[in-house]
């Protein structure tokens, strides 16, 4: 089935191999084309590796087209979710004080709210897998340019986040940088957010399998990649706050990532040169700030229709 695909389908480079390239790259290759992801580094190794997991739409622009992917994503989540063991996807119920989603989420959500976590490691070789079920190929290289890629396909899906600062380039892209804590579960069963869009503090606690995931930060501009003691321990304050046990709970691990921020999601096709004289279609999927993982399967199902038919 996979050398038919490489015969009949239209070939496609997706750049970028986190939870939005891995996404698009799945979707178009189960519908029969060939798709090849570059990136620089495997799954587990990008920002989303980092993610706390929560499907929930948080830091991302506009609010309005955003809702409409977090829901159509909302619904693939739940039906992964019948599945936890393979796929990393747990319905786990929560609260959120203080905040008053919009009506379309809470219709999904319930109340109290039950919403997907996802283990992001477990769900990062499931998307890997799943792709390479449907015949896609993985090349760990980065793309030097968008003529590069183009040079190599008909057809470039530009998922690679903060790095298309660079590549596109695009200044408009900025980090938000995100702190959390892992910790030994004393035995938290539901996931807690405080937290608003503007805030460069937020509390949040989920439970996963590997551990009580604490947090957070949302430091604007920031881009240092190296945990602070300070920071993590005023994380650690704040969630002892909601629950006592985790003042005394042992430290398992300290993560940061780089939210790839933009003031409005780019999602769209250009044509760009493909260094012999013509050109190739070129479709951006990036700047998803805090909500790659929550917006990711209904910017993938966008992503697939700009690319077209194979």
């Amino acid at each position: 089935m996979g050398e038919a695909r490489r015969r009949d389908g239209a070939e496609v480079v997706v750049l970028g191999g986190g939870v939005i390239g891995l996404t698009a790259a799945v979707v178009l290759a189960e519908r029969g084309m060939d798709v090849r992801i570059w990136s620089p580094d495997p799954a587990g190794a990008t920002t989303s590796a980092v993610a706390g997991g929560l499907i929930w739409p948080y830091r991302i622009e506009p609010e309005k087209q955003a809702l409409d992917w977090a829901v159509r994503s909302f619904r693939h989540f739940s039906w992964l979710a019948e599945q936890p063991e393979a796929t990393g996807v747990r319905l786990v119920r929560g609260r959120m004080p203080g905040s008053a989603p919009p009506p379309e989420w809470s219709a999904l959500t319930g109340s109290p709210p039950r919403a997907p976590l996802v283990d992001m490691p477990s769900y990062l070789r499931y998307l890997a897998d799943r792709f390479e079920a449907a015949g896609g190929r993985w090349e760990q290289r980065a793309a030097g340019s968008l003529t590069e890629a183009a040079a190599a396909a008909p057809a470039v899906v530009n998922c690679t986040g903060l790095g298309a600062r660079e590549l596109v380039p695009d200044p408009t892209v900025r980090p938000v940088r995100g702190q959390l804590v892992v910790v030994e579960n004393p035995g938290v069963e539901e996931w807690y957010v405080a937290a608003s869009d503007s805030a460069a503090e937020t509390t949040y606690i989920l439970p996963q399998p590997y551990g009580l995931v604490l947090g957070g930060t949302a430091e604007d501009g920031a881009e240092e990649r190296e945990p602070d003691r300070a920071t993590a321990a005023a994380i650690l304050r704040r969630c002892a706050a909601v629950h006592p046990g985790l003042a005394t709970a042992t430290v398992l691990q300290h993560r940061v990532g780089l939210r790839p921020f933009r003031p409005s999601v780019r999602l769209e096709a250009e044509r760009v040169p493909d260094g012999r004289g013509g050109t190739s279609l070129c479709v951006h999927n990036y700047g998803h700030g805090g909500a790659g993982v929550t917006v990711s399967w209904g910017c993938a199902v966008d992503a697939a229709r700009l690319v077209g038919p194979p």
